[in-house]
């Protein structure tokens, strides 16, 4: 029986950049499948819902595939709000970042792939981004009609702040952390519930990379420069956004619970006083 050797790459960075390639190769492969499932079967396989599960299960299967590598940040906003509270370094920003746009790019390439004949059935061979039988949407994130520019902007720093805000505490010691290896069945839950609360004006892509992959891989793929140009150039709007979202809901953690939290050491005192209170009542 052929017997593998362990080839553990030596380089930190290189494995922790494998890591956040892999991680959002999964997640996106999951959402943009299930996304190509839906549309193409005209919502008879699958619904609204089917694509924000999926992507929530990419976010799950990715985390427990890579979080003892790199972290699992899976999405530039989170490496850069990390980098801003001092959980990882500033050197770590673009090579995670550059790694995730490509994982997302290359799970593009597999969906388009799998679903290619479904594709072509469905759009009649023409790849466009507006009317009936658009494909784009498959892949990147697309506004409204009615939508405008600055409301959009909006819509994507309010749903990457509550992304940050509501994962930032998860590990937190001194509050009520959850389970280490619930973290991201936790963390799958609210990106469920972002995806289901905001996705209806712009698609909810909260994560940079999520949407600069599959656009760059449709520009490639057929799809053409109109998936930059398209509604007044609007594809910088989930670029910026979710990055300035993300500084925002790390900020509001900060504020509003870190500073909050009692010290290490007032912990200790609380919890030693709590059980001799405890011990007093049983006697």
């Amino acid at each position: 029986m052929l017997k593998l050797r362990a080839r553990r790459v030596r380089c930190p960075l290189v494995r922790e950049c494998m890591a956040e390639f892999l991680g959002t190769f999964v997640l996106m492969l999951f959402g943009c499948a299930a996304a190509a499932q839906v549309k193409t079967s005209n919502e008879t396989k699958g619904q609204f819902l089917s694509g924000n599960m999926a992507f929530s299960v990419g976010v799950m299967s990715a985390m427990y595939l890579t979080k003892g590598i790199s972290g699992a940040h899976l999405n530039p906003a989170v490496t850069l709000s990390f980098c801003v509270l001092g959980k990882v370094s500033w050197s770590r920003l673009v090579p995670y970042s550059l790694s995730q746009v490509v994982g997302a790019f290359v799970a593009s390439g597999v969906v388009y792939l799998v679903y290619y004949d479904a594709l072509m059935t469905f759009s009649g061979g023409v790849l466009t981004v507006y009317g009936r039988n658009e494909t784009a949407s498959i892949f990147a994130t697309y506004p409204s009609d009615y939508l405008s520019v600055g409301r959009s902007f909006f819509d994507q720093v309010v749903g990457t702040g509550m992304l940050l805000l509501c994962i930032l505490g998860l590990e937190e010691k001194r509050n009520t952390p959850a389970p280490s290896e619930l973290v991201p069945v936790v963390v799958a839950a609210v990106v469920l519930g972002i995806s289901i609360s905001m996705s209806a004006n712009c698609g909810a892509a909260i994560n940079p990379a999520r949407d600069l992959g599959p656009r760059l891989f449709t520009l490639a793929a057929g799809w053409g420069t109109e998936v930059f140009t398209c509604y007044n150039y609007w594809f910088w709007v989930p670029l910026v956004a979710p990055l300035v979202g993300g500084i925002f809901g790390s900020l509001m953690y900060l504020i509003f619970i870190d500073w909050q939290l009692p010290d290490p050491d007032q912990l200790e005192r609380i919890s030693t006083i709590s059980e001799k209170l405890a011990k007093k009542e049983m006697s």
